[in-house]
């Protein structure tokens, strides 16, 4: 039982990294109806950002810079620039293609993310880089009777679960929301009622990817590390978490985050760590033989 506990712990944690960023999957998807396969290197180039305002001030030695300063740069920094490479993206390869076969979004957002993953090892660094989180965060570990976490694990949770519900209160409770939620019902429709859908979209793409940017700086301070390929695995099972939980329904991708993540620490921790994602795709093809629209999600219609 001991076991079960720490692992479900683990699991939470792991989930809550997903979660954050199969988020921007269905935020986007849910406007667009485009799966933007970049969107798990956004993810990396927040973490690098982040990593690299660390590097820059924690060993300045001009100024003793305090920690807390340091990582609330590293937020708004990896947030900020990732949510403006963002729209960056969505402006220069995504608009053109609004219109086109859906064929044509998802081959450019494939070409978008190795774009990202050669110009990161090209231009900052094919090897891994260090995140100096010993000197930012304490590395203090929690014990609870037989349970373990470290701080920075808690951390993740804590402040995954805190987005997640600020942006299901900015989704269902503001006016800019309501805005959203029209524009995926119907865009012309949106369009035809004065809402500006180029400004919705532009402004979804930047909360997705501020979001990813923010796993980023999250998954540093856990791990200590960055490198120019760690977006494309946790972007795939972050995507699979979206579908899991229902691609387009944020909710749903709030808890598929978080089961997927205890899933695979239990199949971890009681089967074999080799064979742990395998256990994550076969939930996958299971949750889309018995319910394809997956476990919070709508059955697919064509829009009018």
């Amino acid at each position: 039982m001991g076991t079960f506990l720490q692992q479900l712990i683990n699991g939470l944690e792991l989930g809550s990294l997903y979660a954050l960023v199969a988020l921007g999957y269905t935020l986007i998807y849910g406007i667009l109806e485009m799966l933007n396969f970049a969107h798990g290197d956004v993810y990396m180039v927040g973490a690098f950002l982040a990593a690299g305002v660390a590097a820059l001030l924690v060993h300045n030695e001009l100024a003793v810079i305090p920690a807390g300063l340091v990582v609330g740069l590293m937020v708004v920094v990896a947030m900020g620039g990732a949510g403006l490479l963002g729209v960056g993206i969505e402006r220069v390869a995504y608009r053109p293609l609004r219109n086109a076969n859906r064929l044509a979004p998802l081959i450019t957002a494939i070409g978008v993310s190795l774009f990202l993953e050669s110009a990161v090892q090209v231009w900052v660094s094919p090897a891994p880089v260090l995140v100096p989180s010993n000197a930012l965060v304490p590395q203090t570990v929690l014990h609870l009777g037989g349970l373990t976490t470290p701080l920075t694990g808690l951390m993740l949770f804590v402040i995954a679960i805190v987005l997640m519900i600020a942006l299901d209160a900015f989704v269902f409770r503001t006016r800019f929301g309501s805005a959203m939620r029209a524009t995926a019902q119907d865009r012309e429709a949106a369009t035809f009622m004065g809402i500006d859908v180029d400004r919705v979209i532009l402004v979804t793409f930047f909360v997705a990817s501020a979001l990813a940017g923010m796993a980023g700086v999250l998954f540093g301070l856990w791990h200590a590390t960055a490198d120019f390929f760690m977006g494309y695995l946790l972007g795939i099972k972050a995507f699979t978490a979206a579908v899991i939980g229902g691609i387009g329904n944020i909710r749903g991708a709030m808890i598929g985050g978080l089961l997927l993540g205890v899933l695979e620490s239990l199949a971890g921790g009681f089967i074999s760590t080799q064979f742990q994602d395998t256990f994550v795709f076969l939930a996958l093809i299971t949750v889309l033989l018995i319910r394809p629209q997956g476990l919070f999600g709508q059955p697919l219609t064509d829009r009018a």
